[in-house]
């Protein structure tokens, strides 16, 4: 009967030095190694040949990406650029060669300081996104076509935000030391080919990756300055943070914390300010123009405006949003201090950034980019991910399909609104599904997939096997439970004083 190490005693990267193999591991891993030949036997030679995990990981993420590049095809051959409703029916539309000429990157105009012709008065995007914008329009030709040179700017920062796919899978494969191979799930995920490049949230995306990997090495400092590159990127990975404050409160790691919290906001500031100063108007358009915004796609809150004959007020959706995350962040809190065991970092910070996307006003398909590196890091379970990307396709199918059907006119190609709001719910139901496997990890951390193999939190850097300092639970030692059917027993040990 095996046992799994006490939270206090294991130091699993020390002690636990062999790889865990998925398809040792996961029946459905398993079943699919099947397609290249079946598991890994015990008498492989691993270690001894260029085809390292990690490098594996990053082909396979690459072929992934390039794939979704294929299945673009149709609308750089010309549907972005003839026919309203053609890159819908594709179901190939991005952002990204519309906002060439109409952010002004095609005439030369510098983001935030520079007026838009248009309606949109500024760029409307943080800073750090902004100069990963411009920087491609440098590299991106100025002659021929608008239609050509759109097609280049498009390609340019295709090849760009294929480093940052690749960035992604390599932090989430070395994050976790002993489960290299969890990364595959990163590579392989569906929704990251579909919407890899949709938009530049991608950029974002990799500098959390890599600020998650600088906490698992316990380096706070170096975390806190890729998060805040990344805030300076998009809003959403500050999030973090928060997370961070209730684990280190828990296991009194608080000079760590300021550390990371210092950094954070230093790196931000560095970037930001320099824009804010002698271009304030424009700097401070994405925040104006995300407290503006209606309710939008993708959103529970489209569903209730579209099934009402008088709609909640943009204000008013505003508050209870932000409500509504205000009680996401007690009860992540509540969840931290009442487990029976610390919950791991990465666990945490899925939940924290879920709830962010549960909970907002609008959904754009691109945002399933937030949560996937996390995800796996939350649950490397092959079956829930799955389950997950699934739902995940299914709403990237239901919006282009949805606004193939309102730009065809009398034609009505595509899916009307009551079955857009079925594609919505199975967003939010797969969401949820996936949060709820990781909140039953946390009350029963002997069906956690990381901690059945002997680790603590491989991606909680000092917080990795440390003694407990605050806990909202009776004093003496934790309980030993049984494991569920057919899995281990548990030894939790004694929660320090």
């Amino acid at each position: 009967m095996s046992r799994m190490p006490s939270a206090e005693s294991t130091q699993a990267s020390a002690r636990e030095p062999d790889t865990v193999r998925p398809t040792r591991t996961d029946e459905v891993a398993a079943s699919g190694s099947e397609l290249i030949g079946g598991p890994i036997g015990r008498r492989a030679l691993l270690g001894t040949s260029w085809w390292t995990p990690v490098r594996i990981i990053v082909l396979v993420a690459i072929g992934m990406f390039a794939l979704g590049l294929i299945q673009k095809a149709p609308c750089y051959d010309g549907a972005w650029f003839y026919g309203a409703s053609s890159q819908y029916t594709h179901a190939c539309y991005s952002d990204i060669p519309h906002l060439y000429q109409g952010r002004g990157f095609a005439d030369g105009l510098v983001p935030y300081f520079d007026r838009l012709p248009g309606d949109m008065e500024y760029l409307e995007y943080p800073v750090l996104t902004g100069v990963f914008m411009e920087v491609a329009s440098w590299v991106t030709t100025g002659s021929g076509s608008m239609q050509h040179q759109a097609q280049w700017y498009w390609m340019v920062n295709a090849g760009m935000l294929m480093v940052c796919a690749a960035v992604i899978a390599v932090c989430v494969a070395r994050t976790h030391r002993r489960r290299p191979w969890d990364g595959l799930l990163v590579a392989l995920a569906p929704a990251l080919a579909l919407t890899a490049t949709i938009n530049w949230d991608l950029l974002a995306v990799a500098l959390t990756a890599a600020a998650m990997l600088m906490w698992s090495r316990s380096r706070p400092v170096a975390f806190g300055v890729l998060l805040g590159l990344a805030t300076a990127a998009k809003l959403y990975p500050f999030l973090l943070l928060g997370p961070l404050l209730v684990l280190c409160w828990r296991a009194g790691k608080w000079r760590d914390f300021g550390k990371a919290v210092a950094a954070t906001a230093g790196a931000w500031v560095m970037v930001n300010v320099p824009v804010m100063l002698f271009a304030f108007e424009g700097w401070s358009k994405f925040y104006t123009f995300s407290q503006e915004r209606g309710v939008d796609f993708g959103s529970f809150w489209l569903i209730m405006a579209q099934n009402s004959s008088d709609p909640l007020a943009t204000e008013t959706v505003n508050t209870l949003a932000t409500l509504l995350m205000l009680l996401s962040c007690a009860g992540v809190a509540a969840l931290t201090f009442t487990a029976p065991r610390r919950p791991r970092f990465a666990q945490l910070a899925f939940l924290i950034v879920a709830a962010f996307i549960l909970t907002n006003k609008v959904y754009s398909p691109q945002y399933v980019l937030w949560l996937i590196p996390l995800a796996v890091l939350a649950r490397p379970k092959w079956r829930d991910f799955l389950i997950w990307q699934v739902c995940e396709v299914a709403y990237f199918l239901g919006i282009w399909m949805y606004l193939a059907y309102t730009t065809s006119g009398d034609a009505h190609k595509g899916l009307p609104t009551d079955g857009y709001h079925w594609a919505i719910g199975a967003h939010l139901l797969g969401t949820l599904y996936l949060c709820g496997m990781v909140v039953r990890d946390i009350f029963k951390p002997e069906r956690d997939v990381v901690r059945q193999t002997g680790d603590d939190d491989p991606s909680g850097g000092v917080l990795d096997g440390a003694p407990d300092d605050f806990v909202l639970r009776p004093g003496g030692p934790f309980p030993e439970h049984d494991g569920h059917e057919g899995g281990p027993q548990v030894d939790w040990g004694s929660r320090s004083p």
